[in-house]
């Protein structure tokens, strides 16, 4: 049964009813990790293509594999260009993740390049998406209603120049990378330091200034809340493997077999 006009992605859905969201990390380039991962409860799926060794194929496969799932599937580009983020759309995600948005112009390109003419510049080759997402109305309409801009926020210079970024319009999310922003700022990687932490504060002011929903990374669950009451919807949780490693430890603990004390077995 096609999908019908009402139905919008869950993800701007949840953000709309001022809720969280969280995406799992895909790095593997492995279809049935993801597909199993889209099926745990997560809102979407960050699939990793900035930091990982995932092609389009296994991002088409990726995309497949998880019909009918929970979990929406997303990509990070490597880039912010017109055609990178045309053919991870064309394989059929629903949201795009643009990394280093550090000027207004990055951010146009950005918002440009998820959204079909006369609204933006993306290029209508889209066969394989409409396979995925087989809807009532024409799937540019559906497109243009459904997919989500992310804006990474990553280095001091888009700090400085924020409020030009978050008015773009056509940006939904300001998602700040919060290591790399730390490396810009010289304190490579640090996140206990106040000018960071003010940083990060301009960023949110000028998402709500603007309209605009806040994410960052929560790889550490207890800091969850605190982010929360500070205004952040959209979360990156840990990658498989982080979660692989994690769910590993206590049973190796038990075995006195901990991460200290394991030997590779060359």
């Amino acid at each position: 049964m096609p999908i019908p006009k009402t139905w919008v992605n869950p993800v701007l859905a949840t953000l709309r009813e001022g809720k969280p969201v969280v995406g799992m990390t895909i790095t593997a380039a492995c279809v049935e990790t993801a597909a199993q991962a889209a099926n745990l409860g997560f809102d979407f799926l960050w699939i990793e293509m900035e930091h990982s060794p995932i092609t389009l194929e296994t991002l088409r496969n990726i995309v497949l594999a998880t019909r009918g799932l929970p979990a929406v599937p997303f990509a990070r580009v490597p880039v912010v260009e017109t055609w990178t983020a045309k053919r991870v759309l064309d394989m059929g995600v629903l949201g795009v993740v643009f990394p280093f948005c550090s000027t207004s112009e990055l951010a146009r390109t950005a918002a440009d390049a998820t959204k079909y003419p006369p609204v933006g510049k993306r290029g209508h080759g889209s066969g394989l998406a409409m396979f995925r997402w087989q809807t009532e109305d024409p799937y540019p309409d559906f497109a243009d209603r459904n997919v989500v801009t992310v804006g990474m926020i990553e280095e001091y210079r888009a700090i400085e120049k924020i409020d030009e970024i978050a008015a773009t319009p056509g940006i939904d999310v300001l998602f700040i990378g919060t290591s790399d922003l730390s490396f810009s700022m010289g304190f490579r990687g640090r996140q206990d330091v106040a000018e960071l932490d003010q940083a990060l504060n301009e960023v949110v002011a000028a998402a709500r200034r603007h309209g605009k929903f806040v994410g960052r990374p929560a790889f550490n669950t207890a800091s969850i809340p605190k982010f929360m009451e500070q205004g952040y919807q959209f979360f990156q949780a840990p990658s498989e493997a982080k979660m692989m490693s994690d769910g590993a430890k206590p049973y190796l603990e038990a075995l006195g077999k901990s991460a200290s004390t394991a030997k590779a077995n060359y």
